[in-house]
């Protein structure tokens, strides 16, 4: 994707989110499980996501290169929390519209720029979107092009980050095969002369598989599933 087409995404994404979780509460109220999100309710992921986004308005509001005098917001009651959610959607996407992506801010990656936080957002309202989905059960397809992108974010930025050294030892290469976007990736290539396994789908599913939102029977496994499995959860994110 060009940087130019992650705010229409992230936009598209927060509308989203915001109708499933209204949607969400008035079926099963705010104490409802988040299947992808183990020990959340609805409650803590719509906060979660409203807490990055505030965070992240702010390192681009003030172009902060440091995070340390960051004030955390106060956690909203249930009543306030969709109200909470559409202002902070708003406040993210009206001061990522008015950067530069080529402006410097702090990240906590390698990548010190506004379109770091563009991309890294769309990405993480995609996710948390499905989230909300799962909840009441109407998933809607990721778009192939956004879909691969989050895969390839994943693979470009997440890994690295959870291992820094580099593909463990033990480690096999774990081939990505996306349909809708005619793009194979790979996660530790190079570890082994041959991968444990090839993963088909579309894009979006992949890349819900890298983020263990779904298991591994919602793409066709050709090789061993159970090691891929092992692979992906080698990746350990907070």
């Amino acid at each position: 994707m060009e940087v130019d087409q992650y705010l229409p995404a992230l936009q598209r994404v927060n509308a989203r989110f915001a109708d499933v979780v209204s949607e969400a509460v008035l079926a099963h109220g705010w104490r409802a499980a988040v299947p992808g999100c183990p020990g959340w309710t609805l409650a803590d992921l719509a906060w979660h996501l409203a807490e990055v986004q505030h965070f992240w308005a702010w390192v681009v509001r003030t172009r902060a290169q440091d995070p340390s005098t960051y004030v955390e917001p106060r956690r909203r009651t249930d009543d306030e929390l969709i109200g909470y959610v559409l202002a902070q959607s708003a406040e993210l996407e009206t001061v990522l519209a008015g950067a530069d992506p080529a402006e410097r801010v702090w990240t906590w990656a390698p990548r010190q720029d506004v379109a770091f936080v563009l991309r890294r957002q769309a990405h993480e309202a995609t996710v948390h979107t499905v989230d909300a989905e799962q909840v009441i059960g109407d998933v809607r397809p990721i778009p192939a092009e956004l879909g691969l992108d989050g895969l390839d974010e994943w693979l470009e930025v997440m890994v690295p980050g959870a291992l820094p050294g580099g593909a463990p030892e033990g480690a096999h290469p774990v081939v990505f095969h996306a349909v809708d976007a005619d793009a194979e990736r790979t996660l530790f290539p190079g570890s082994r002369p041959f991968p444990i396994a090839t993963l088909t789908g579309t894009a979006g599913d992949l890349l819900l598989a890298a983020w263990r939102r779904v298991p591994l029977e919602v793409v066709t496994v050709d090789g061993d599933g159970l090691q891929a499995a092992a692979m992906i959860g080698l990746v350990e994110l907070d």
